[in-house]
């Protein structure tokens, strides 16, 4: 497996992993009217915009596996004013023909090392409540919830999160 640098050429690819893994995902966890509204083609435009923004709030690496894009993960400085100086991991997908296989493992810890090399001793995550399986997830890789909770609002959907920490160094 393959981590490195997402790039303008991987828009599509990050955007079929990004609307998979979220139709999966959040079945049951969100409005299925969302879910099947998630455009590949809206989400490649997006990730086209993002990667070539200079400069870039995050940084996106992919995981290739078999030269295929199997999953993404996106993380830089902390967006939440309480948590300056802390390392955010802003999300992390794999497509769900990859989950199990060790995708979601590399791409998390290639992302702690690079907040840990940018001078980060904590970083935070944001976890949809009822994802479970997410949440364990970053709990067998020591990311613990605080307690924190967030609402964050979008068009026609609520979405209730809480918030797990790491500690880098």
């Amino acid at each position: 497996m393959l981590i490195r640098p997402a790039t303008v050429d991987d828009a599509h690819d990050l955007a079929v992993v990004h609307v998979r893994s979220w139709q999966q995902a959040y079945l049951g966890l969100m409005p299925q009217a969302v879910l099947d509204r998630l455009s590949i083609a809206e989400r490649e435009a997006g990730w086209a915009r993002l990667l070539t923004e200079t400069p870039r709030a995050s940084q996106t690496i992919v995981a290739e596996h078999d030269s295929a894009i199997a999953g993404w993960a996106s993380y830089g400085a902390a967006r939440d004013e309480h948590a300056s100086g802390s390392g955010e991991l802003w999300g992390i997908y794999a497509h769900p023909d990859a989950w199990s296989t060790g995708v979601g493992h590399a791409l998390l810890t290639a992302v702690e090392q690079a907040l840990r090399a940018d001078g980060h001793e904590t970083a935070y995550l944001w976890v949809l409540e009822g994802n479970e399986r997410a949440a364990r997830f970053y709990e067998r890789h020591r990311w613990a919830s605080d307690g924190a909770h967030k609402v964050d609002t979008r068009p026609g959907l609520v979405l209730h999160e809480r918030r797990h920490v790491k500690r880098l160094s």
